[in-house]
């Protein structure tokens, strides 16, 4: 875990305004830009965008929840089904009587959060990340305000058990941010395969460059990905 002088805010990089500044508002307008740019790009998605809604990304369950709140989620949802994820996640905020906050995760017992239902690894990644913030090594939602996604990214893997699928994660549920391209998911791999006529799941290095021409609606892409897999979640 890196010192509080290895963090954005440590560094006291004034930003003028909050976290909520920099969360990306839903926009039906922009999803239905997004749709036409996509689809203008890459043909293929033309049957997935015109089967499906405009993307939610903005719209779904966590967007009423605080940082550190959805960041448990996100970790909570690391290489498991939606389904369980939801779960686990209902369980945790059970255990917690609803305060799922740094102070009251810190002051909870792993054997408490583990019979919750989470393993033993994300109890210790929630648990560092709770300690981080209690203690002042990471200031959060001021990091948040940093408008450079990989700086965001690098920024929360520096915590263990925080990878960048998690981050990635973050950034596009709870931020908001559309140009995300986490091509370390599966499922995301596997619809890319599905929207252009493929079986199993492309190679991430492969599907890397492929994302560039789609900016800045990358994170879009991924959503109709998605859809191509799952079709509808609620934690969307």
């Amino acid at each position: 875990m890196m010192p509080a002088t290895g963090c954005i805010l440590a560094h006291g990089r004034a930003t003028g305004y909050g976290w909520h500044h920099a969360r990306v508002a839903y926009s039906l307008a922009k999803m239905r830009k997004a749709a036409t740019h996509i689809v203008a790009i890459d043909p293929a998605f033309t049957e997935i965008v015109e089967d499906s809604p405009p993307c939610t990304i903005g719209k779904g369950a966590r967007t009423s929840l605080t940082p550190f709140h959805s960041l448990v989620g996100s970790v909570i949802a690391q290489q498991v089904s939606v389904k369980a994820a939801d779960s686990i996640t209902a369980k945790v905020q059970l255990h917690l009587e609803g305060e799922v906050t740094p102070e009251r995760v810190v002051a909870t017992s792993e054997d408490h959060l583990r019979a919750a239902g989470l393993s033993g690894a994300k109890t210790k990644t929630i648990k560092g990340l709770a300690h981080a913030i209690h203690t002042g090594v990471l200031d959060l939602e001021q990091a948040l305000t940093h408008p450079d996604d990989s700086a965001v990214v690098a920024e929360l893997t520096k915590l263990w058990g925080i990878g960048r699928w998690t981050a990635e994660m973050f950034l596009m549920f709870t931020m908001h941010r559309l140009d995300v391209w986490p091509t370390g998911d599966l499922a995301m791999r596997k619809g890319w395969n599905i929207v252009h006529g493929g079986e199993g799941d492309i190679d991430p290095k492969v599907l890397e460059p492929l994302g560039d021409p789609l900016r800045p609606y990358r994170s879009v892409v991924s959503w109709y990905c998605w859809r191509a897999v799952e079709g509808g979640s609620s934690s969307w």
